[in-house]
């Protein structure tokens, strides 16, 4: 473009600047010049205030200074003569009434310019603009394709959840309050704490709750704290603005703004690093988010429902949990209760089960014999109703019966051990749930599904007690 410009009328400096709102001024991404000496480099700002650039904006006119020595009149005037420059000439980027930068063309000599240099200059101009233009409308083509493809992803989700909703099943007293708690809670905005072990249900209940809630027609986005590195659960949740760090080539929404308007459900919330604890509370406080990268705060209204299956009380005494945090996030406390303390409820559930999956796995079993249903209430559910649905649909596969038999080995190998005599004392008892929770995640320790993450402790404090119980993994052979 600017060799087309040479062959119409002598430059010395040719620039585009666009309007940067977080400087308040004009930031210069194109340069092409022949000047010795550049005062105004490539990423330069001139402030919107006081300069031609900004009078040119606000005006959406044309502005020439044709003697820049003699009458400098903007602030970016003076800057231009050190570079040598005589005249100025500045020409608005035009689209629909909107002006999306500047086009600015200095020469070494003063005097006013010949009209038809003037008409072609602005020809030029409007050739960038179109360019421009068509440059924005790509980018935000893709940003929307971004955030379209994360969207569908919660919500298709969400279609799943709420497909699950009937999964509210439990008539025990234990469980009917936790849906009573939940039902009172959710017409407001108040934060909600679900707690319980690993399996109860925490996820049900917080979609339970913002579907009964007047942001229903909003999703629930969902956060795991423990699936995402610590450099990464930041910019998960609050976004980031384009070059923020490597590989940061647009801007891009966190899980708060997408959740703008609905409910985030921010589960193993206990997993959460410090340092993302601290820019979390100030979003509780505040209903504000800092994007990295960001200079401007971004406000945002959503409803927080966090879930744990660790004792939070026991991570602030231990340094590992802001206690202002915990305030922040327990004004409802909801515990749920294990499946073992609700065992009226085992049959009820194992029937439910036992309906979804005659559809899914095209079987024809239509009840579950008394025995089995004896035997599955024995059972101590150390991984609560996820493992009774794993339970169910394992004996199932198994099955090609119209009555479901579900035999021992089918619980696992470890049922036995779970069913026999109370412990003697609690070191028995400790003794026991380890190596229940170390079978069931198929002895792997770390990890967001091994056993130190569901038992609530670090990895090496699980080897310690593992070695003071002589705990061994069992040999495949």
């Amino acid at each position: 473009m600017t060799a087309e410009i040479t062959k119409v009328i002598p430059w010395a400096r040719a620039s585009v600047t666009q309007y940067d709102c977080e400087a308040d001024g004009f930031r210069f991404y194109v340069i092409a010049t022949t000047l010795a000496q550049v005062v105004l480099q490539r990423n330069a700002i001139v402030p919107r205030v006081g300069s031609a650039m900004g009078w040119v904006y606000h005006h959406k006119a044309l502005h020439i200074r044709p003697d820049l020595k003699r009458d400098p009149v903007f602030l970016e005037d003076h800057w231009y003569v050190q570079e040598g420059l005589g005249r100025m000439i500045n020409l608005p980027l035009l689209v629909r009434d909107r002006c999306l930068g500047i086009l600015n063309i200095g020469s070494l000599e003063s005097g006013a310019p010949d009209p038809g240099d003037l008409e072609f200059l602005t020809q030029v101009a409007m050739q960038i603009a179109y360019a421009i233009d068509h440059v924005q409308a790509y980018e935000q083509i893709d940003r929307l394709r971004d955030q379209l493809a994360r969207e569908n992803v919660y919500l298709t989700e969400e279609l799943r959840l709420m497909k699950n909703a009937g999964s509210l099943v439990g008539k025990s007293h234990a469980f009917q309050q936790v849906v009573g708690l939940a039902r009172e809670v959710a017409p407001t905005p108040t934060t909600v704490l679900i707690t319980g072990e690993t399996g109860t249900g925490k996820e049900l209940i917080a979609q339970a709750i913002h579907d009964w809630s007047p942001r229903h027609q909003k999703p629930m986005v969902r956060v795991n704290c423990a699936a995402f590195p610590a450099g990464l659960v930041e910019s998960e949740l609050f976004g980031h603005e384009r070059g923020a760090f490597t590989g940061a080539d647009h801007a891009r929404e966190g899980r708060f703004e997408l959740a703008h308007g609905g409910s985030l459900f921010l589960d193993e919330i206990g997993a959460m690093p410090l340092e993302t604890q601290a820019k979390l509370l100030r979003v509780l406080q505040d209903g504000m988010i800092d994007r990295l990268g960001g200079k401007q705060p971004v406000r945002v209204d959503v409803r927080v429902i966090a879930a744990t299956n660790r004792d939070l009380p026991a991570a602030v005494k231990d340094g590992a949990f802001r206690a202002d945090l915990f305030y922040r996030l327990n004004v409802f406390p909801i515990s749920l209760p294990p499946l073992r303390n609700r065992p009226g409820d085992i049959p009820i559930l194992a029937r439910h089960f036992l309906q979804q999956y005659r559809v899914k796995l095209l079987r024809s079993c239509q009840d579950i014999d008394q025995e089995s249903l004896e035997r599955l209430i024995r059972y101590t559910w150390p991984g609560n109703v996820r493992e009774l649905e794993n339970v169910i649909e394992r004996a199932m596969i198994l099955s090609h019966e119209p009555v479901l038999r579900i035999d021992q080995h089918v619980l696992g190998s470890q049922a036995s051990s779970f069913t026999a005599s109370p412990p003697a004392d609690l070191k028995d008892l400790e003794r026991r749930h380890i190596l229940q929770t170390l079978i069931l995640t198929n002895w792997h320790i770390e990890g967001s599904d091994g056993a130190a993450v569901r038992l609530g402790i670090p990895p090496s404090t699980l080897r310690s007690r593992m070695k003071q119980f002589g705990m061994t993994r069992p040999s495949s052979s």
